[in-house]
């Protein structure tokens, strides 16, 4: 009898894709956690890791998210957030695989659907592709726990049809977020990456050069740094093979997010 029922749990977990990830964040303990929006803003210091509040890091700590490697080791993880295709990523991976570095791709549901060839490329060469939300919604707003589920089930879900394999990573749009909202991607398995350094390089038209987009990033380095590129910006395709090489000369190893 005992074999029977198992099996038949078995059999409902795989009959219904996304299913469980839903259900399982039903329930009132979800909105006795804080849906206040919270903005991912950093100070950025030369050479140094970035300040956060001890709230703010016990509260990542709490539900599974992380911002920053070990600091006692000279390792980067680059990641690269795609809303949409701006023609450059295919440049990026092609520096990526000629230099041997892995890295984190962050799709929407949108990205998926117009640039399917290009997210298959990312898994074909081993990169990580994380869940950015199926609509690129602000996950705080949705508020309802279901809701903030669905947005990352919808994409979720399309990409382990597709690819037979499980997104573990996200990261919210815009950086905001909530302690419900952690919680929720927590409770659905992943883990939440956000960043030690970033740029404002997502402006596509304002385009300033190579050598712009090394100054900004090179003196900002740290052991661990987490670095959110925008793959739209035609400056960070560019100096991408010249940011890899000058880290490396300083020492510093490219990492995979599944070595955090």
């Amino acid at each position: 009898m005992k074999k029977i029922v198992l099996l038949l749990l078995l059999f409902s977990v795989l009959i219904c894709t996304g299913c469980d990830s839903i259900k399982q964040v039903s329930g009132g303990g979800y909105y006795e956690l804080s849906n206040k929006g919270i903005g991912w803003g950093l100070k950025k210091e030369q050479g140094k890791a970035p300040f956060i509040p001890e709230e703010i890091s016990s509260m990542l700590s709490e539900h599974n998210a992380v911002y920053i490697g070990n600091q006692s080791e000279k390792k980067l993880y680059l990641t690269f957030d795609e809303g949409y295709e701006n023609g450059y990523t295919d440049d990026i991976l092609d520096t990526l695989k000629e230099k041997n570095v892995k890295a984190a791709f962050f799709i929407t549901g949108d990205y998926f659907n117009r640039s399917g060839e290009l997210v298959e490329r990312m898994v074909n060469e081993g990169h990580i592709v994380g869940n950015h939300s199926y609509y690129h919604n602000n996950l705080h707003k949705l508020s309802e726990p279901e809701k903030i589920a669905e947005e990352l089930t919808l994409l979720g879900d399309k990409f382990t049809q597709k690819f037979n394999q499980q997104m573990k990573y996200m990261r919210p749009p815009e950086g905001e977020y909530s302690e419900r909202v952690l919680a929720v991607a927590a409770d659905m398995g992943y883990k939440t990456v956000f960043w030690s350094f970033a740029y404002k390089d997502w402006e596509a038209d304002n385009i300033r050069g190579k050598d712009y987009a090394v100054g900004q990033i090179m003196p900002y380095l740290h052991n661990g740094a987490i670095l959110l590129l925008h793959a739209v910006s035609s400056d960070n395709a560019a100096a991408l093979p010249e940011i890899i090489d000058k880290a490396r000369e300083q020492g510093y190893e490219f990492a995979s997010l599944d070595e955090l």
